[in-house]
């Protein structure tokens, strides 16, 4: 799933009207285990300048980026990181560490050729799921689609659950960010 798909799927999941102090905690941890990957994609082409075409067929696989992004999806990291904010009582770090593993299993189940090490750095073992959100070699032409499909029931859902003008504000800012992603994919990347 793209970044702001895991942020509508982890706050229908994990947010609760009853304790709105962790539901930012929730979106900042949908969105830490794709952060690597925005700050590689900035640094590769802001900085370095780098042809799309080689950021993703090149710079993707250089071992110190992969080291990077699988960090921050290292699924037994993320685990014992919640268990320790569970043991610690510490209400919002579980609720972000919650979503960081929430994001990383969707992650597991929807990526291919750019699987993580979800089990790093204990093993350099890739997942390779026969399903994409984005590659249409592994459905992703009906992966992509049901994801809009689940961002926008998810916004309605959540639109219903947090019912103030604030988050209803945040929640079109939610729905917005996903249409400029698929926006700014079909123009660069297709």
């Amino acid at each position: 799933m793209n970044t702001p798909a895991h942020v509508a799927v982890n706050l229908v999941i994990l947010g609760k009207k009853e304790r709105p102090q962790t539901t930012a905690w929730i979106v900042v941890g949908a969105i830490l285990p794709d952060l690597p990957m925005f700050l590689f994609y900035l640094y590769e082409k802001v900085w370095r300048k780098i042809p799309e075409h080689l950021i993703w067929s090149q710079a993707y696989d250089e071992p110190g980026w992969q080291v990077f992004f699988d960090l921050f999806n290292s699924l037994p990291l993320l685990i014992l990181a919640l268990l320790l904010a569970l043991y610690r009582g510490a209400r919002r770090f579980a609720a972000l560490f919650a979503s960081m593993v929430l994001h990383s299993l969707g992650d597991l189940l929807l990526h291919h050729d750019d699987a993580h090490r979800h089990l790093f750095p204990f093993s350099d073992w890739r997942f390779r799921s026969s399903v994409s959100y984005w590659d249409p070699r592994y459905f992703g032409e009906i992966v992509g689609p049901l994801e809009a499909v689940a961002v926008l029931g998810g916004c309605m859902i959540l639109a219903r659950r947090f019912t103030s003008v604030r988050a209803r504000v945040l929640i079109g800012c939610l729905a917005t960010s996903y249409a400029v992603y698929w926006g700014y994919a079909l123009l660069v990347w297709a």
